[in-house]
């Protein structure tokens, strides 16, 4: 059975102080009133990782994830973080290719690829971020578009090796606009990526394989959304931001 996962990007948000209050409002939430199968994944900004760590401690289903890093284990990249360096600090997640880092970086398919090794050759999960614009929808190229994401940037692995990773398809137009696919949209893509992953690496590594939505989920919408039978849980943004409409998402998951 593929996990249930629901992921907090915090991406670049809150001071310290309102960090450690977050994760530590999240945290308790989820051991009072969460009681499904459904593992969560705070991601802060990298400079909080190690202090919010011990709030983690002792958590079963509360891990710690990145939002980036380098595809180089060490090396004169100023200002960059390397999967090593997050493995010695206990992060157990990475978030790689989101739709920000591919726009305003120029993250390419070729580089994720480098990522992902380096992630997983280091005992990371990576949550590899794939999706269209709304362009590419209206034109109706977003499924081969996405199809070559994943290629490009994922098939050269052995599935014992893309066994160890976890999916999560953002809808580019739905991120920070208000907009959301339809649950039947989601699905659609969902089904889609399981089914070109089954044509790679066989149906029981699709199967087995979490696939989130990242696309502006929210309390309200989360529950429909994680319903759909081949959406596996979030990757959430904005709604992560806040203890209750977090913890409210989190319970959408149904097992």
């Amino acid at each position: 059975m593929r996990k249930k996962i629901v992921a907090g990007n915090w991406k670049m948000n809150k001071t310290l102080d309102e960090a450690v209050a977050l994760v530590s409002e999240v945290v308790n939430m989820i051991k009072d009133e969460v009681t499904g199968e459904v593992d969560v994944v705070l991601c802060p900004p990298a400079l909080y990782l190690t202090t919010l760590k011990p709030y983690l401690e002792g958590q079963t289903r509360v891990a710690l994830g990145a939002q980036n890093c380098h595809e180089k284990a060490s090396g004169a990249y100023t200002g960059e973080i390397s999967a090593p360096m997050l493995k010695s600090i206990g992060v157990r997640y990475v978030i790689l290719g989101h739709s920000e880092r591919r726009q305003y970086f120029g993250e390419t398919n070729a580089q994720l690829a480098e990522k992902v090794n380096s992630a997983l050759a280091n005992g990371l999960t990576p949550i590899f971020c794939c999706g269209e614009s709304l362009e590419q929808r209206q034109t109706e190229v977003h499924l081969d578009f996405v199809r070559a994401q994943l290629t490009e940037s994922l098939f050269h692995l052995s599935p014992e090796q893309f066994a160890n990773l976890v999916i999560a398809y953002e809808p580019i137009w739905a991120i920070g606009t208000g907009l959301t696919a339809t649950s039947d949209q989601a699905q659609e893509m969902h089904a889609m990526l399981r089914q070109h992953i089954a044509s790679q690496y066989g149906q029981e590594v699709a199967d087995d394989t979490s696939i989130l939505y990242g696309g502006s989920a929210n309390e309200k919408n989360a529950a429909e959304l994680f319903a759909q039978p081949d959406v596996d849980g979030g990757l959430i943004g904005g709604a992560s931001l806040k203890s209750r409409e977090f913890t409210l998402v989190v319970k959408g998951v149904k097992n």
